[in-house]
């Protein structure tokens, strides 16, 4: 099952609950929310604040991105301001596996993103653990960015790893996805969808009509 989850990270601020319920209603699966702390990426985005305000415009899934070092000091926290899913860096954690549990134990799916350079094999002995990894297609922390080629090889990695040992962890891709290379993501194993400008350049319905089609015509394969 594919699955979109459109970053609001693209969305226009000055009207973003309008521009959620448009992504909700046009048929979106999932909310995608970075959560960036200036540190572990150069850039800061926005909290909890941000989070628990929009929680009352949607029903949606929050599928939050922590890009911040150490995040499991902030794991109650998220869960308390409306995130169903949390995902946290390989690259940030000192016991991530201690972390997945805290997040695991708050009642939310646990995911673990890696950095383009970070290789899946870091992951075997606690992939089955997770719900879900999430595989950075670009380096973290800036919105429209050019999509790296190489990280398809990455994500055909991770698919035939989760084979090996028998696991069915969803895998999820971030940066730089557009219709055009969206096919050959899915074909290397991607099922859960980031999409930013994407979705929010243009008309959002349109636009998430356009990769519902893609999703369409891959599942006919």
């Amino acid at each position: 099952m594919y699955q979109l989850s459109p970053s609001i990270l693209s969305a226009d601020f000055s009207c973003l609950g309008e521009q959620i319920r448009c992504v909700e209603k046009a048929g979106a699966d999932l909310l995608h929310i970075d959560v960036m702390d200036g540190c572990f990426v150069p850039r800061i985005s926005y909290g909890m604040p941000v989070i628990e305000s929009i929680r009352k415009v949607s029903e949606l899934p929050f599928d939050v991105h922590l890009m911040v070092d150490e995040p499991i000091r902030f794991i109650a926290d998220f869960k308390a301001c409306g995130a169903d899913m949390l995902t946290v860096h390989y690259e940030a954690c000192k016991h991530l596996h201690a972390a997945v549990l805290e997040i695991k134990k708050h009642g939310m799916k646990a995911g673990v993103a890696l950095n383009p350079a970070t290789p899946v094999e870091v992951l075997k002995y606690i992939l089955p653990e997770l719900d879900y990894v999430l595989i950075m297609t670009v380096n973290p922390g800036f919105g429209g960015q050019k999509f790296l080629p190489m990280t398809l090889g990455k994500i055909k990695d991770l698919s035939r790893l989760c084979k090996e040992l028998g696991v069915f962890a969803d895998i999820e891709v971030d940066g730089g996805i557009t219709l055009e290379n969206l096919p050959d993501v899915m074909a290397a194993g991607a099922n859960m969808i980031v999409a930013g400008t994407t979705v929010f350049g243009g008309c959002i319905k349109d636009n998430i009509a356009a990769v519902k089609e893609v999703f369409q015509k891959r599942s006919a394969l």
